[in-house]
């Protein structure tokens, strides 16, 4: 699941990307608001983890800009102890939750998979498809009520298609949602994973939409 976080505070943020990147988040660090404005204008995150006083353009106006292009990415709000005014702005212009500093990272963690869920219509935590079940928190999969050991990146890739169960995605929208900026991507490290997640799973849970992309879907395959 691939997250922008956009503070300006380098060694918060360096814990920050440190912490939920080991939660299985993939993170994409930026330190002022327009370069959040031109990266949210290219390409798509599973959420935002947003500071507001940031340098060149602040936090409500990066706010304001995202939701004025009816952008509904989930934003989760960075702020202190004393900025209540900013907090209640902040959730009127369109925020989704805040986080006041100092925060616990697991905290943050639960909180944005708490958003991610809510942005797709999900009410529970564990994502179920036919007899395979995966627990974002936990980063487990099962299938039958027995255990799949699965890569890191198997289990995002996985996470992903599940997410959007019955929508056939892309490989550039699987990427974007896999890796970061800078991370080498092999020209067929999708299909790898996509062959050893059918191996462990059955060939079944993951369909190939020819000339499009991949879905996961429960229904048997035509």
């Amino acid at each position: 699941m691939r997250i922008l976080l956009v503070e300006d505070d380098r060694l918060l943020g360096d814990g920050l990307k440190a912490g939920l990147t080991q939660s299985g988040f993939a993170v994409d660090w930026l330190r002022d608001g327009e370069a959040a404005v031109a990266a949210l204008s290219a390409e798509s995150f599973a959420a935002v983890v947003l500071d507001l006083g940031l340098p060149r353009r602040d936090g409500l106006s990066v706010l304001q800009w995202l939701r004025g292009r009816n952008d509904a990415t989930p934003v989760l709000i960075l702020t202190a102890r004393d900025q209540l005014e900013d907090r209640v702005r902040g959730l009127d212009l369109g925020a989704d939750d805040y986080v006041l500093k100092p925060f616990d990272l697991d905290e943050i963690a639960a909180r944005l998979r708490a958003l991610v869920r809510r942005a797709h219509g999900r009410p529970v935590p564990v994502l179920g498809l036919g007899d395979v079940e995966l627990n974002p928190a936990a980063r487990t999969v099962t299938r039958g009520g027995q255990p799949v050991e699965l890569t890191s990146r198997e289990f995002d890739l996985l996470h992903v298609l599940m997410q959007n169960a019955e929508h056939v995605l892309t490989r550039r929208a699987l990427e974007e949602q896999l890796y970061t900026w800078g991370e080498a991507v092999g020209s067929n490290a999708l299909e790898v994973h996509i062959h050893h997640l059918r191996k462990k799973l059955g060939n079944e849970v993951i369909r190939t939409v020819r000339g499009v992309g991949y879905m996961a879907s429960a229904a048997p395959q035509p």
